[in-house]
């Protein structure tokens, strides 16, 4: 049986505790201001995966916002696997970190001496159905609105849930979002596009959130033959796509049948998986094995 959120193992600013019972004072700047960073780090088979991934990206938000990083990375391994070990029935897993500025006064200034806030907890995973592989995701496209510093993971995260709460409105699985014509990313996953046998992803920006498994996809696909580039992507080309894929932590790699109502692909593919999903897929299972620490 799957264990009640309250009781889920959690770690507090060096106290390790039940969930339900984390507490952080309300002039927490992460409450004020959504000032700080976080990451989702998968674990499979009690293993983290691509966690010095995980863990550099944690570091690239943390020095853009001038907080310093408050462990060094063996302490952060440490506390990470403690965590895993703390939830004994669950082999898969999902761990939430969180670091802000620190709990100070209210005030727009960055303050000085305060100590970061430090918040890890750890639970099951609920991945994707073999349904929704088989018939694939739903997704609408959106004008992107948010901030320009998506490259930083950060918890100020209105932009996102009110971009995802449009596809939820529609009965939509994600939510594609588009600056000035061009496609940027989802509003919790990297978005890929399949042409002509190749795999095409927006080039690295402040716009967009490089996410680790841009970095997986692309080694997947030079080890099994697939042609990746980073390139602009118009908006046009989503809807003349022969694939369109979706990656995050929580999907890994999935396909988007949908699109706006639409089907995706052509011909006897159309409004189906495609062959390129298919093998990324199977690779990305590989990867989940021998990826992991």
């Amino acid at each position: 049986m799957t264990m009640p959120w309250p009781e889920l193992p959690c770690y507090l600013n060096g106290h390790l505790g039940r969930l339900g019972d984390a507490r952080v004072p309300v002039m927490d700047r992460g409450f004020l201001f959504g000032d700080g960073v976080y990451e989702l780090i998968p674990v499979y088979a009690r293993r983290l995966f691509r966690v010095h991934d995980h863990l550099d990206r944690l570091g690239h938000g943390l020095k853009a916002l001038r907080i310093e990083d408050p462990y060094e990375r063996e302490a952060w391994l440490d506390l990470l696997r403690s965590l895993v070990q703390h939830l004994p029935d669950d082999d898969d897993q999902w761990i939430y970190v969180q670091v802000t500025r620190g709990v100070g006064p209210r005030h727009h200034v960055m303050p000085v001496d305060i100590e970061p806030t430090v918040l890890a907890y750890t639970q099951p995973q609920s991945a994707l159905t073999p349904e929704q592989r088989h018939q694939g995701l739903s997704c609408v496209t959106a004008r992107d609105f948010r901030w320009q510093r998506g490259d930083i993971k950060s918890t100020s995260l209105l932009g996102n849930v009110l971009a995802r709460q449009m596809s939820a409105d529609q009965n939509a699985d994600e939510t594609l979002l588009i600056r000035d014509g061009f496609l940027t990313e989802a509003s919790s996953s990297n978005v890929w596009v399949v042409r002509d046998g190749a795999l095409l992803t927006p080039p690295p920006g402040e716009l967009l959130l490089e996410g680790v498994r841009i970095g997986l996809l692309q080694e997947l696909c030079e080890e099994i033959g697939i042609a990746c580039n980073r390139c602009p992507i118009a908006e046009t080309e989503l809807t003349t796509a022969d694939e369109i894929l979706l990656t995050s932590a929580t999907k890994e790699i999935a396909p988007v049948t949908r699109l706006d109502r639409e089907p995706v692909g052509h011909g006897a593919l159309r409004g189906k998986p495609g062959p390129v999903y298919a093998r990324l897929h199977e690779a990305y299972q590989r990867a989940k094995i021998l990826q992991s620490l």
